[in-house]
């Protein structure tokens, strides 16, 4: 074998050339000629020679793929250059699986992917990755959005985690599996498929993948099936920080409910048997499995990483010489599958495909058009939409959940009772629907919100999780990849934040990463805001909205009120159902229980639950006295009982007549909704029990500056950039009665 030297710093180029003079100065004993076939390639080994020369190629495909991005990245032509080089080993977990096995893959999976392509006739993997190298919007993975590894007919749901941010979802669809077969739902893949998780060794250590990992042997543990193989491709360097040696195994191996395998992903002839047992024991016994494959990195991170700022020489030549690829060239010529020639001939071929593939991309079209880009982002049919959440279950069908008295027949009940009710209503016309997190089941959550639900629906639907909300929104993906309909509960606004990239960069992506081919709708319901009186502190009463607001395509809905409440939810399963999407359904918990709005006992802050052909078209706002024009307050949430108070007042007081508009919607807001009132008035007032910076309020005055009424009185009451304190304490940073009439009163004044 003859390795290279130089210190050249095009390594793309020395591991090119290392390939080649591998190849040409090979001197071993001539062998009889195989042409493929059933038998195996050497004693030891399962592996056959028409399996070996498949793998081979694909491990080929990958390489080629990445020098192609390294030549043509300087020309424009490809945008995406972190390679597969050394990583080609993954093949044989893509050969020994099904193309229905749902995968989530680490970004060095070209190798994995070339191999699955086999598995149905007609598809090309060099030139859909090319198209996607390409930023083509041809490419049948994202549209052109993102050079992601996916594809719909081989199960590989495109994402673009780079820290191991996509191992909850993993196992939450592995957990989803035979959780369809307990409800009843028809699962879209073979009810043995196992799913595939690979991510790198430094990723390992990131908190969400150890969330993972615990939450994997917490199923083991209780025997709760989760066939998920979770293969680690360990090449010792994460960038430039190196993994300890030993790490990997000393972390993994002794772990109880979570078998441990360690593969040699250098060498095919080694490590197929590995593989197998690892992904036969997944798939017999539906546990948990961890797959340590040994990989090596070449040709630094990505095409613009130089190792020599950060690797010493050694290093480098030391990785090189464990190139997978002059293993597998050396095993095809000890056993006669190759000519020198003929391999050389081959390798060359490839090269010469990718680059043609590549070339013939860069003249495909590209996006140029901001609606082209943004179109899978939210897809909305609202008339399909307001169809599904106006569609109606017969009353005989209703009153087994609720017996003779149907709860649109019942008098005026609060926020929580109604939200409860539309719940029963929701469960029982999505039979695929499942409810779930901390609480939620015998108990019925903190509020009692969910009370009842479990004994209605049982444990195969409404059930409680593990202490963790990444887990809980890793499990919601799951459930959602596998056409179920999830409502997972957040206990707190405050607990989401530890979870939250679960959405921002893996929920709510994936259509848009998709070009819409994968949907995983969900309606994560999340108690929050502030005004819990007595207790609580920030834990309990988190008026911070911006983590929500800010995410591409998350729909966040907020109801002060109950009959709002049941005709929003409504609306957001159906959008869930009808066009795919991901919403977030924010309940005030100091309005569960209010039932008066003016003095005790009054009864105004309690309403009749609407019947359920009815709903609230996605971000229509509620106008209180939508013929008055002297002042305008816009607000929401727990702010609008106060609104409205303070509207009276002004009435009663100085006759100023008040026009009120309840937002509902907080992202996206109803941009022309908040204008065309705020024109119709003479004085604006904007009330936002969100911090000052970065609540929707910012929102609400940009549209209202943008919508022509920046020459009006405008002025804001809103939270304080401060966490809430105990006690009454938190009266001192949060918007109240006072506050929101001296505002009004100001601003009348001017």
């Amino acid at each position: 074998m003859s390795l290279s030297r130089s210190k050249q710093l095009n390594r793309a180029d020395i591991v090119d050339q290392n390939f080649l003079s591998t190849v040409r100065d090979w001197t071993g004993p001539a062998r009889t000629r195989v042409r493929g076939g059933d038998e195996q390639l050497a004693a030891g080994t399962t592996l056959t020679v028409r399996d070996f020369i498949e793998l081979f190629e694909s491990q080929l495909i990958s390489r080629h793929l990445d020098l192609m991005a390294r030549v043509l990245r300087v020309q424009n032509k490809v945008f995406y250059t972190i390679g597969s080089s050394g990583h080609e080993g993954n093949a044989m977990v893509a050969r020994l699986t099904r193309h229905t096995d749902p995968a989530f893959l680490h970004y060095r999976s070209g190798g994995f992917m070339a191999e699955r392509f086999r598995k149905l006739p007609g598809m090309d993997p060099i030139t859909d990755s090319a198209l996607s190298f390409a930023a083509s919007k041809l490419d049948p993975a994202s549209g052109g959005r993102h050079k992601v590894w996916g594809s719909k007919p081989l199960w590989v749901l495109p994402q673009t985690s780079t820290i191991a941010s996509h191992p909850p979802k993993a196992f939450g669809t592995a957990m989803a599996i035979d959780q369809a077969k307990r409800i009843g739902h028809q699962l879209p893949i073979p009810d043995d498929s196992i799913v595939i998780c690979s991510f790198g060794d430094a990723s390992a250590n990131h908190a969400t993948a150890q969330g993972a990992f615990n939450a994997a042997e917490w199923a083991g543990y209780q025997q709760i099936k989760a066939p998920v193989l979770f293969v680690c491709e360990d090449n010792g360097i994460g960038i430039s920080v190196r993994t300890p040696t030993g790490w990997i195994a000393h972390s993994f191996a002794q772990r109880q409910h979570m078998k441990y395998f360690a593969a040699d992903g250098l060498d095919l002839a080694e490590g197929f048997d590995q593989v197998a047992a690892a992904i036969d024991y997944c798939r017999r016994e539906r546990k948990p499995t961890f797959l340590h494959l040994s990989t090596t990195r070449l040709m630094g991170h990505a095409g613009t990483d130089f190792e020599i700022e950060y690797r010493n020489f050694d290093d480098i030549f030391a990785g090189e010489a464990l190139d997978p690829l002059l293993r597998s060239a050396t095993l095809a010529l000890e056993h006669g599958v190759y000519t020198q020639d003929e391999l050389i001939a081959h390798y060359e071929s490839i090269r010469k495909r990718c680059f043609a593939a590549a070339e013939a991309a860069d003249q495909t079209p590209k996006l140029t058009d901001l609606a082209d880009v943004m179109k899978p982002l939210a897809p909305y049919t609202p008339d399909a939409v307001m169809a599904e959440a106006t569609r109606t279950l017969s009353a005989e069908q209703r009153s087994a959940i609720f017996g003779a008295a149907l709860p649109e027949t019942q008098a005026p009940k609060h926020l929580a009772i109604l939200i409860n009710q539309a719940l029963h209503d929701l469960m029982l016309k999505y039979p695929s629907s499942l409810l779930f997190g901390e609480d939620v089941a015998q108990k019925g959550g903190v509020y009692t919100v969910t009370k009842g639900l479990w004994n209605k629906f049982k444990g195969a639907r409404v059930f409680n999780t593990l202490l963790d909300e990444t887990t809980i929104l890793g499990l919601a993906q799951g459930l959602a990849n596998l056409g179920m309909l999830p409502i997972p509960e957040i206990q707190y606004l405050a607990y989401y934040h530890n979870a939250c990239d679960q959405i921002r960069g893996e929920a709510a992506s994936l259509q848009f990463f998709s070009n819409n081919q994968y949907q995983n709708p969900m309606v994560i319901r999340i108690a929050g805001l502030g005004y819990q009186k007595g207790f609580g502190g920030h834990f309990h009463n988190d008026n911070s909205m911006t983590a929500l607001r800010d995410i591409p395509g998350l729909t966040v809905a907020c109801p002060s009120r109950g009959d709002d409440a049941a005709m929003m939810l409504r609306t957001l399963m159906a959008l869930s159902k009808v066009d795919g999407r991901v919403s977030v359904f924010l309940e005030p918990i100091a309005l569960y229980m209010t039932k008066d709005l003016h003095e005790a006992g009054d009864g105004q802050w309690s309403f009749a639950y609407p019947a359920p052909d009815q709903a609230i078209a996605l971000g229509e706002p509620r106008i209180y006295e939508p013929e008055h024009s002297d002042l305008l307050i816009i607000s929401y949430g727990n702010a609008m009982p106060m609104s409205l108070r303070v509207a009276r007042q002004l009435q009663q007081d100085r006759g100023i007549r008040t026009r009120v508009m309840d937002l509902r919607w907080l992202q996206p807001l109803n941009d022309a909704a908040i204008a065309a009132h705020g024109r119709q008035c003479a004085r604006i007032l904007v009330v936002d029990e969100g911090r000052k910076s970065a609540g929707p309020g910012e929102g609400v005055i940009t549209a209202l500056i943008e919508g022509g009424c920046g020459g009006k009185p405008i002025a804001r009451v809103c939270g304080s950039d401060t966490y809430t304190p105990l006690a009454g304490a938190a009266n001192l940073v949060l918007p109240s009665d006072a506050s929101i009439k001296a505002a009004a009163e100001a601003l009348l004044s001017l």
